[in-house]
């Protein structure tokens, strides 16, 4: 299992010591860095800043939200990144949710496994750059057929440094897993729980075993990213954890409409979600926190003591990820490599 370095995204501004962060990454050889967006700082601009100081990492989006951008806009980022790395360039995609599509983005959210079928597609197409680009489908149209009558199909002026850009998939329903493992070059978890690695090895299969898939468990990616909090008291470690399953589990979405919640869920905690969800809700944010089960934190999060850690990396080394994504200070990323190198 390698390691890579997930930046997050921002909250009110640039995450501090971020620059260190990278910097130790890229010395002690890690996998991977990775930047994301929600509503806020885009992917791309980090990742091109930050990524111009290193020398070995990959450099990902984890997510790009495919709402923000339409597939040419995204691929031409893609292949001006692949360039400005050297290659390193990995193209992290998601769906998102509907209220950032359709509250943030004003776009439709309406069947996104078909359109991010269909998105895909069409950036591959144009970083292929084999010949101008035609595509009509459902939910893209390249030449538009109801415009002036004046597009023409077009092909990159650029010429891709790769006809291929790695393209992984944010993804967390059996589904979407599923087409990941169908259409793209690897899978970009969240809130991923090694305990039941059979289970998402199920969803993972359902995708390999459709015909056409591009990739087996050989050579397909799995990038996941773990909350790694140390300290000798769990509990208090667990509290630094207990806020984002709250928030994800209770605030993301709407009854009946959670993607996140339903992760739990297929974990086995429905009534805790329950609870979680109602109280947060209904305005009891701390009340809601303080619901979360420290076996709840425990499932997606390595918390404790460095003992208790080694011993349950051991499950994360015996499942399906082939990279842990962490963030930390550089002292926890050294001694994380130490824990991974074994």
């Amino acid at each position: 299992m390698k390691l890579g370095l997930n930046t997050g995204y921002w909250s009110a501004g640039p995450p501090n010591g971020v620059e260190e962060q990278i910097a130790t990454a890229d010395e002690l050889g890690f996998d991977s860095i990775w930047t994301a967006e929600a509503y806020g700082s885009d992917c791309f601009t980090p990742l091109a800043w930050w990524g111009a100081s290193t020398k070995h990492v990959r450099l990902g989006t984890a997510i790009t939200q495919m709402a923000a951008r339409t597939p040419a806009a995204t691929a031409m980022t893609a292949i001006t990144l692949d360039h400005l790395s050297g290659g390193r360039f990995v193209l992290g995609l998601g769906a998102s949710g509907p209220q950032v599509v359709e509250g943030w983005y004003g776009q439709p959210y309406p069947k996104p496994l078909a359109r991010t079928r269909e998105y895909i597609e069409v950036v591959r197409q144009i970083i292929a750059r084999e010949k101008p680009v035609e595509f009509h489908g459902d939910h893209y149209d390249i030449p538009r057929l109801d415009g002036t009558g004046l597009g023409k199909p077009l092909k990159s002026t650029v010429h891709p440094l790769r006809g291929e850009i790695p393209i992984y998939l944010g993804a967390e329903g059996p589904k979407n897993v599923a087409l990941a493992a169908e259409i793209c070059d690897g899978w970009l978890p969240w809130l991923f729980s090694p305990k039941h690695d059979d289970m998402y090895r199920s969803f993972l299969q359902d995708g390999f075993d459709t015909p056409g898939a591009r990739h087996s468990w050989d050579t397909f990616e799995i990038v996941c990213t773990a909350i790694v909090v140390p300290g000798d008291d769990l509990e208090a470690c667990a509290d630094f954890v207990r806020p984002l399953i709250a928030l994800y589990v209770g605030g993301m979405g709407a009854k009946g409409a959670n993607f996140h919640r339903s992760v739990f869920d297929r974990m086995g905690y429905e009534q805790q979600c329950d609870q979680i969800q109602d109280l947060y809700l209904d305005g009891k944010k701390d009340q809601a926190t303080a619901a979360v089960t420290t076996e709840m934190c425990e499932e997606i999060a390595l918390i404790g003591p460095w003992g208790k850690i080694a011993d349950d990396l051991e499950g994360w080394h015996e499942s399906c990820v082939t990279t842990l994504n962490i963030a930390g200070d550089p002292q926890m990323l050294r001694k994380m490599a130490e824990l991974v190198a074994g």
